[in-house]
């Protein structure tokens, strides 16, 4: 049996392959940066555990409290507000069971309903 050349190129490279180790720096496993930034946020001063609580009014008044205080937010309180609201859904991903990000998906429109009475 008589090979191409074709083949024989392509076999020799195949043989030729090493795969070297991948060397990588170890990582922490512990704690995500957004846990840091939800719990140590420099724009707002948030109650503990408000995003827990089972009540949307409470979430978006405390949301909103925490916004209208803060001397440090770059934008008005209502977009600090939601910003941070939105964050924690977002950042909580699939982790965040069903119940809880409907009721913080109704924390966000009694948010906007707040800031709505306000203008």
């Amino acid at each position: 049996m008589t090979t191409t050349k074709k083949q024989k190129n392509s076999s020799q490279k195949s043989s030729t392959k090493t795969s070297s180790p991948k060397t990588s720096t170890p990582r922490k496993t512990t704690k995500k940066w957004s846990s840091n930034v939800t719990k140590h946020s420099n724009a707002l001063d948030l109650d503990k555990g408000i995003f827990k609580s089972k009540s949307p009014n409470k979430i978006a008044h405390s949301l909103e409290d925490s916004a209208e205080k803060s001397t440090r937010k770059k934008g008005s309180s209502y977009q600090s507000a939601m910003s941070m609201l939105n964050f924690y859904i977002n950042r909580a991903g699939k982790n965040l069971p069903a119940k809880q990000k409907a009721i913080l998906v109704e924390a966000k429109e009694k948010l906007q309903a707040l800031h709505n009475e306000h203008k």
